[in-house]
Order: C-alpha cells, then sequence, then structure tokens
C-alpha cells in the first residue's frame, strides 16, 4: 500500500445558506454545519483510503461565530493524522458574506474516521506522507490531543467509578442547581 500526502485528498465542499437551513433565532442551525462537515470528513478520508469510512467520532465543535442566511459556506479538510485503519479530519469551516465580501472563521473540528472493508470489517489505511512544517504540526497535534483525550477519558472513569453521593454534593455546592432528592 503506497503512502499518501495530505494534499491528495484535501477536500474542500462550498454550499450557499438557504432560509431554510436557518434555527429560531435567524441563525444557520448547527446541524446543518455538523451535516456539511461529516460529509466533508467522508469525502476526504475516502479519497485517503479508497474505502467506505464512517465517523467515529468528533473533537471540538466550537461555534466561534454565527453563520447567517445568504452566507457562502466552505468546509477545508484534510488528513490531518491517520493510524492503522483511522485517520483525523481536519475541517476548517468559513463563511462570506457574497455582498459584502466579509470572511469568517467560524468553527475548527476534528472527524475521526475509520476505514471499512466491503465485510465491514477495519481497513489499513495509507500511510501520511508529512511534505510541510504545517503537515508535520497537524499530525503532532493530532496525536497531543488522542493523548489528551485518552487521559480524560480515564480519568473521567475514575471519577465514575468512586462516585458517592456526598463527594458529589461537595462538587455542585455552589453551583446553579438545588438538590431535593426523595430518599
Amino acid at each position: 500500500m503506497q503512502a499518501k500526502s495530505a494534499q491528495s485528498s484535501r477536500t474542500t465542499i462550498t454550499e450557499l445558506m438557504i432560509p431554510s437551513y436557518a434555527n429560531f433565532g435567524g441563525k444557520i442551525h448547527g446541524g446543518i454545519l455538523l451535516s456539511l462537515m461529516d460529509k466533508v470528513a467522508y469525502a476526504t478520508a475516502t479519497k485517503h483510503s479508497g474505502a467506505y469510512c464512517v465517523t467515529v467520532s468528533v473533537d471540538n465543535v466550537d461555534f466561534l461565530q454565527p453563520v447567517e442566511v445568504g452566507d457562502l459556506v466552505s468546509m477545508l479538510a484534510s488528513v490531518n493524522y491517520v493510524g492503522n485503519s483511522s485517520m483525523i479530519i481536519g475541517i476548517k469551516v468559513i463563511a462570506e458574506n457574497v455582498k459584502t465580501g466579509l470572511v469568517k472563521h467560524t468553527n475548527t473540528s476534528y472527524f475521526t474516521m475509520v476505514a471499512k472493508n466491503e465485510d465491514g470489517s477495519l481497513k489499513t489505511v495509507p500511510k501520511l506522507i508529512l511534505k510541510s512544517k504545517d503537515d508535520v504540526r497537524r499530525f503532532a497535534e493530532a496525536v497531543k490531543r488522542k493523548q489528551l483525550r485518552k487521559s480524560y477519558q480515564e480519568q473521567m472513569e475514575s471519577e465514575k467509578s468512586a462516585f458517592t453521593i456526598e463527594k458529589q454534593k461537595e462538587l455542585i455546592d455552589n453551583q446553579r442547581c438545588e438538590v431535593k432528592m426523595e430518599e
């Protein structure tokens, strides 16, 4: 299996935001943007792997700025990291007001995709050729993000297994809630 560069699978999807995409506040619904991000992640991962790919996790879905009806939204995606069958796809979302020309960065997210064989088993993907400083930086950041996520998951599991109502009451003591448990 021949290694591939990030450049070879870069994908951009651009779509005009129409009124039916708006939420009750008049801005573009976050679910619409997530759906577009999932599409571009799929296309990018499939271009790299040459296989059917599925989404297994999404990191950093922070909507930095609202997207307006009439904006032209572009999802710029590239493979930032590859494992055995997994790939982390970095997605930068930008929105352009076509009347004024104002361009704003609205989101950066990371989708973890896995490649599948025809029988549904995991498929090994090509190695990633890192050709630029940005490629190396993105790969290293993905490795660090994976390490931090694993550490967080282990810490959260430890907290869950040590759960006592007394510890939890201390934790939420000065929060905006009222504990009124029936005993």
